[in-house]
């Protein structure tokens, strides 16, 4: 009987029910765009961040100060410390080796360079040549092949013409490639297509001019070329100055920065556990033996502020979405409530108790939470794709498991939003009701 009674009451008014089902249906679609773009925004704009460059600089850890005057390092090469290239397959054997989209490793030499055979003025003529990789394949312990440079790491530098080929030329004597810094060519009327001859210490060099670079920063006062080269020109083949990284990570909390020292088992296995950039920080260290990792904070700060703030701009929505399908439900909740005094009058007069109109009630609305959470679910899936293909160029992924989870946050808004309606209900006296009072 008290399931038949429910379902009558689906017939009669059907106006109202499908409004209040629309309400849920709209609140919980917005609910589970968000949901759905929030469970996958961090990775989308980490992967956003690292187009605009790395997180991580790793050092030598006996490495001397740079003595740089306009953007020229003129610490002789034989000072200082280096790494070896051959160790930086490692880092794609870390725990977090899928959160390492790209590194790229750099070597700062001061030179006297000429163009076409021509010299330059005194304070054109000295520059710093910068070996780094473009697009290198790094071999990786575990037989695989890891394909990574300032490709990688730095896609938005421009090029007028092309990079250079990485590696040394296959003969001896042969004209290596090299990009030029825009501000550098400007100077020096350098082109595309030019020949520079280059010379630290006792070690020359000839390089064809394949492009000339822009990237808003030190490089455009710099030449750039083939890391192998850079070795061979300061005498220490096969290794590196400076590196960068460009890692995801999970933007930095107050459990993040605290010494991992002075965790307890438990903390230090959460944090671990954790791609804080922290945490990988320690990890590319033990890696990498002789080095100091640091976290370039500008850029992973600033990440964290933005990531948070999209974070809280998600719940806002969320909550007011909820918040207006509440409403909307206490609304249609009281009204039915007060066209149906005369059913609830005789229900109570012919024997049923306040919980039982109550839990009648109460149902119906249950069911229409499960029916405005369903659709809303679908109408989310939808929005999310809209969303996401607006916002980042891609879809976001469907997750199964927010269906239970709307369904249940749809129960709860319906729940809350009945209780006033509900305890209207215990108010009503038969006898009153009845005759029409």
């Amino acid at each position: 009987m008290f399931f038949r009674i429910v379902s009558d009451s689906f017939g009669r008014k059907p106006r109202r029910k499908l409004l209040t089902a629309a309400a849920l249906a709209l609140g919980i679609g917005v609910t589970t765009a968000t949901l759905t773009v929030a469970l996958d925004v961090g990775d989308r704009l980490e992967r956003e961040f690292r187009a605009l460059g790395a997180n991580l600089l790793v050092t030598p850890k006996a490495d001397t100060l740079p003595l740089e005057i306009g953007g020229v390092d003129y610490r002789p090469v034989s000072e200082g410390a280096y790494l070896p290239a051959a160790d930086l397959g490692k880092l794609r054997t870390i725990f977090w080796r899928n959160n390492i989209m790209g590194f790229a490793p750099f070597l700062d030499v001061p030179v006297k360079w000429g163009v076409n055979g021509r010299s330059l003025p005194e304070g054109v003529s000295r520059a710093t040549l910068v070996g780094t990789w473009y697009r290198h394949d790094v071999p990786v312990p575990d037989g695989t092949i890891f394909t990574t440079g300032v490709a990688v790491t730095d896609p938005w530098w421009r090029v007028q013409g092309r990079w250079f080929a990485d590696g040394a030329p296959a003969s001896g004597g042969v004209a290596a490639e090299c990009v030029v810094g825009s501000s550098l060519a400007q100077r020096a009327a350098v082109q595309v297509g030019d020949v520079l001859s280059v010379k630290s210490g006792d070690r020359t060099q000839t390089f064809n001019v394949t492009g000339i670079i822009s990237t808003g920063s030190r490089e455009d006062d710099s030449i750039l070329a083939p890391l192998e080269i850079a070795a061979m020109l300061a005498g220490q083949p096969g290794r590196y100055r400076r590196l960068l990284v460009s890692a995801l990570t999970k933007p930095e909390d107050a459990f993040s920065q605290r010494d991992p020292t002075t965790m307890t088992p438990e903390e230090y296995d959460r944090w671990f556990c954790t791609p804080y950039i922290s945490s990988i920080s320690q990890e590319l260290q033990e890696q990498l033996p002789g080095t100091e990792v640091h976290a370039i904070r500008q850029v992973a700060e600033g990440e964290g502020r933005l990531l948070g703030r999209v974070s809280s701009l998600m719940w806002l929505v969320t909550f007011a979405a909820l918040l207006a399908a509440g409403i909307a439900v206490a609304a249609t909740s009281a009204t039915t409530v007060l066209e149906r005094r005369a059913e609830i009058g005789l229900m109570k007069a012919i024997g049923a108790g306040n919980r039982m109109v109550g839990a009648l009630f109460l149902t119906e609305q249950l069911l229409l939470a499960f029916v405005g959470g369903a659709a809303g679910y679908a109408l989310g899936i939808v929005l999310a794709r809209v969303l996401g293909q607006q916002v980042f160029g891609i879809a976001p992924t469907s997750r199964l498991i927010l269906f239970p989870i709307v369904l249940a946050v749809a129960g709860v808004v319906v729940f809350l939003g009945s209780v006033v309606p509900l305890r209207s209900v215990a108010r009503v006296e038969p006898a009153a009701t009845l005759h029409g009072e």
